[in-house]
């Protein structure tokens, strides 16, 4: 490929997922688009994944981490090092994701023709329903946000790029311009929420975010019957309010807020439906006290000081 073709820097992040991690390198070594500086960031694995990556993928980059730092901090550490190995764009890719080889080339090329998208992103598929949709970019209304499209079967409603309020954090392509003007992942977050604050970050700047179907790509990770853990409900509480105050929202909206949330326990503890989701309850009850402390970063285990 010719020297001035951009440089895609590929960041993984790998915690013992030695398999999906080298389904996933696999995949990428099929990509049409060559210039690439494929980057692992790898937390604390005891499963072998180094060694197997560096023997099967020897031109990979593998960077061990220091601490948890979550989906934020950890990709922070291989965004700053894409950037000080001359990256162009820079792809924040899950380690449980499955790659069509043109997908890299088709997220550039638009990009390249359109200098004021700042962010791209695949049409996302089920690995396990590799027909049916699980994102084809989000939306962001009213404090609220979801994946366009979520659990459709695919019949081409989706054939042509289009403007997008945020694209899924399992596939996301950043200019590298865009990081140089707005920074990395606000690590407040540690993990859920934090991928659409950096796309709302970008547009108040003046980026654009675009879905780009004719790039695709299959996540394990999530399927159509997801259900999430109390931790999830802990996180998507906390930091949906956080993304509230950080993005403007005046105090008595924030109060309404808060006032549903805690009629949604209310009604938790009083059906019968939810009385058993004692957990979920105790992660939500702990999400608002932490934001009400500002407790950002990794959840605290119940009973913890600090």
């Amino acid at each position: 490929m010719p020297s001035h073709e951009p440089r895609v820097a590929v960041i993984i992040l790998n915690t013992n997922k030695r398999e999906d991690t080298l389904a996933c390198l696999a995949s990428l070594a099929e990509s049409t688009w060559r210039n690439l500086d494929v980057i692992v960031l790898d937390n604390a694995s005891t499963d072998g994944s180094v060694a197997a990556i560096l023997e099967r993928h020897p031109s990979v980059h593998v960077e061990p981490l220091r601490d948890n730092r979550g989906y934020a901090g950890n990709n922070n550490v291989g965004v700053a090092l894409a950037l000080a190995r001359g990256a162009d764009w820079l792809f924040v890719l899950n380690e449980d994701t499955i790659l069509d080889p043109l997908c890299i080339e088709h997220l550039v090329r638009y990009g390249q023709v359109h200098p004021k998208v700042g962010i791209v992103g695949p049409l996302v598929f089920h690995f396990d329903e590799p027909g049916v949709i699980q994102s084809a970019g989000g939306w962001f209304n009213s404090w609220q946000a979801g994946h366009i499209g979520q659990n459709e079967e695919d019949r081409g409603q989706f054939a042509t790029p289009r403007r997008v309020d945020w694209i899924s954090g399992c596939g996301i392509m950043l200019r590298r311009a865009v990081i140089e003007q707005v920074g990395m992942l606000d690590e407040r977050f540690f993990y859920y929420w934090e991928e659409t604050d950096w796309c709302l970050r970008a547009e108040r700047a003046a980026w654009q975010c675009a879905l780009v179907p004719d790039a695709r790509l299959w996540h394990k990770g999530v399927v159509r019957h997801y259900v999430p853990s109390p931790n999830v409900s802990y996180y998507n509480t906390r930091n949906r309010l956080l993304m509230m105050r950080k993005h403007g929202a005046s105090a008595p909206r924030l109060a309404v807020e808060i006032l549903g949330i805690c009629r949604m326990l209310t009604a938790w503890a009083i059906r019968p439906k939810w009385r058993a989701q004692r957990e979920h309850r105790r992660a939500v009850v702990q999400a608002l006290g932490d934001f009400a402390r500002q407790r950002w970063g990794q959840r605290r285990e119940l009973g913890a000081r600090g």
